[in-house]
C-alpha cells in the first residue's frame, strides 16, 4: 500500500506544480481563481489519500470544510467576475 501511496502523493505534487506555476503566470484572473480551486481540489485528495492510508477517518470534516470552501469561492468569484458584455 506504500507504493500506490507513494505513487499518488507524486502525482498531486506534479499536479499542484502544474497548478502553482498557472497561479504565478495565468494571464488573466479567472485562470489564477481556476487554478486556486485546482490546488483545493489536490489538498483534499491529499487529505482523503492519507485518511485512507493510515485509516484515520477524523480529517474527514477538514474535507467537508475544504469542499465548502472551494465551491464558496469558486461561486463568488464567478458572481463577482466582470463578464464580458456584448
Amino acid at each position: 500500500m506504500t507504493t500506490v501511496y507513494a505513487v499518488t502523493l507524486a502525482l498531486l505534487a506534479c499536479g499542484a506544480a502544474a497548478a502553482l506555476y498557472r497561479v504565478a503566470r495565468g494571464p488573466s484572473m479567472l485562470d489564477r481563481a481556476v487554478s486556486l480551486d485546482v490546488l483545493t481540489s489536490l489538498a483534499m485528495c491529499g487529505l482523503g489519500a492519507f485518511a485512507a492510508v493510515t485509516d484515520d477517518y477524523s480529517d474527514v470534516p477538514i474535507l467537508l470544510v475544504l469542499s465548502l470552501l472551494g465551491f464558496v469561492g469558486s461561486v463568488s468569484i464567478a458572481r463577482f467576475f466582470p463578464g464580458r458584455s456584448r
